[in-house]
């Protein structure tokens, strides 16, 4: 119990240094909020000053750090300059949207990464065509940038219309049935989902096999052999779990590049999640959007930390630190 009580503390503490210097990292940055309407002549000095103290922009920078993490107790995360309003719902309904996205990504590349890695492992001792294909496509798929991808998923879908071109919903959808709207959600996520699944999955793929090659050497597989015990029953009842350890601790990072990758993906694709959202607040210098964002995707690479801590301990309760 010690361990997860030190362990949620480091995650706490990590997201108070994310927040500070997020904040640090805006305060040293050119220019503020204002900046463009000081570009209109209509605008006057004196109106300028007024909203300057109206949002706190003239206050030193740890008063309005601590102002901000009042908020942030409150549940309000700030208030948007832009928008006039509090941070918060504006945040969540896109950090929604983001979670969606990277979830489904998530899932897809794992589904597809664990039986090609493991069918790869089991031939390990084999050179042909097969291993050759997997090896050269794994290493083609990790280096292309997921912006090339995402442009050339645009272009397909431009060009044979099998697929919408951006965003999350078709006009009109208001007024089909639950089901459709399911399927019409679904139908937008095809795209953005296999962008962002296709990296993951060819750096997958190769985790697998490297990490069921290795338990192929153990005595325990070994003996199980010579008891006759091979093929899928091998692999399944064998294998997998104590190879799952060292992938349930990639599946944390994996949740951190699914991330960072997402957010490319929806500013290119049209995805109405926090990317576009936050690009938008760092162009307009939104201060408590931007904090907000950034805290937001903070909290989903902890707690994917977490969830991970959790699967390795579910996994192996013998790993767990005193």
């Amino acid at each position: 119990m010690s361990y997860w009580i030190r362990r949620i503390a480091h995650g706490l503490s990590a997201l108070f240094a994310v927040s500070v210097l997020a904040f640090l990292f805006l305060e040293l940055a050119p220019g503020d909020y204002l900046d463009r309407m000081r570009l209109n002549p209509q605008i006057s000095t004196e109106t300028l000053e007024a909203m300057r103290t109206q949002y706190g922009l003239d206050r030193p920078f740890v008063e309005r750090y601590w102002s901000w993490l009042g908020a942030v107790l409150q549940g309000t995360w700030g208030f948007s300059f832009a928008y006039g309003s509090a941070v918060a719902p504006l945040i969540w309904s896109r950090a929604l949207n983001t979670l969606l996205l990277s979830v489904c990504a998530t899932a897809l590349a794992w589904t597809l990464a664990v039986p090609v890695g493991v069918f790869w492992a089991t031939r390990k001792n084999s050179v042909g065509p097969v291993e050759t294909f997997m090896g050269v496509a794994t290493s083609l798929i990790v280096g292309v940038p997921e912006l090339v991808l995402a442009v050339l998923a645009l272009i397909i879908a431009a060009r044979s219309r099998a697929f919408p071109v951006g965003g999350m919903w078709s006009i009109g959808v208001s007024e089909l049935t639950f089901v459709g709207r399911v399927g019409d959600l679904a139908w937008h996520l095809i795209l953005p989902v296999t962008v962002m699944a296709l990296p993951a999955f060819a750096l997958l793929a190769r985790h697998v096999r490297t990490a069921v090659e290795d338990v192929m050497d153990e005595p325990f597989v070994t003996k199980a052999r010579a008891l006759g015990i091979s093929g899928r029953r091998l692999v399944l009842h064998h294998m997998l779990r104590p190879a799952a350890t060292p992938l349930i601790s990639i599946a944390g990072l994996s949740i951190t590049s699914l991330l960072s990758a997402s957010f490319i993906v929806e500013v290119v694709m049209g995805w109405p999640g926090l990317g576009p959202f936050l690009l938008d607040a760092i162009l307009a210098r939104d201060v408590h959007v931007v904090i907000g964002g950034v805290m937001c995707s903070a909290v989903f690479v902890v707690s994917g930390g977490l969830l991970a801590d959790l699967a390795l301990y579910l996994n192996d309760p013998r790993i767990e630190p005193n």
